[in-house]
């Protein structure tokens, strides 16, 4: 089977992923921590649901060699909305982290963490002058952790709150 293009599978609602979500939650411990007795079975059952909804996942999830390198550039351009660690992102682009970071200022001139948070940061610009979206509900979707940092970010380069933009959008 081919293998996917995207370095992220998105995958259709489904009423067995749903239901196996559910299916955990008597046997959390609290902090985010399942009993490990019943840890390997649920691995076993999601990977049956998610290979019934999705055949050529199985491409990815069974291939553990080492990915081919990959234009860089497409791949940042597609997926820079990803919080994901650079030494992932030089993982999924078939490059060690040092070359992730050589090949990345040839190509953008720029750092790969600078480029990550102006692209994230005009990406919201746009979302929000453009299409009218809080800050609230698109930060996470950027790749930012949390609301606070992604304001502070955004009132440093555009010199204003992300909120202040929301209520005139007339504003660059």
């Amino acid at each position: 089977m081919p293998k996917p293009q995207e370095a992220f599978v998105l995958l259709p609602k489904d009423k067995k992923i749903r239901e196996f979500i559910q299916s955990l939650v008597p046997f959390y411990l609290g902090e985010g921590k399942i009993d490990e007795a019943v840890s390997d079975v649920k691995r076993v059952e999601l990977l049956k649901i998610l290979l019934d909804a999705n055949p050529p996942l199985a491409a990815v999830l069974f291939d553990f060699g080492k990915p081919e390198k990959i234009d860089l550039q497409s791949f940042m351009n597609r997926n820079f909305k990803f919080n994901v660690s650079l030494k992932r992102f030089a993982f999924l682009t078939g490059r060690s982290l040092s070359a992730f970071k050589r090949d990345f200022v040839g190509i953008f001139n720029d750092t790969p963490n600078r480029w990550l948070v102006k692209k994230r940061l005009e990406e919201a610009h746009f979302r929000i002058s453009k299409k009218h979206q809080k800050a609230t509900d698109i930060y996470l979707d950027l790749g930012f952790e949390d609301l606070s940092h992604f304001s502070f970010a955004f009132r440093k380069k555009f010199g204003f709150n992300p909120t202040d933009l929301g209520k005139n959008t007339t504003t660059v």
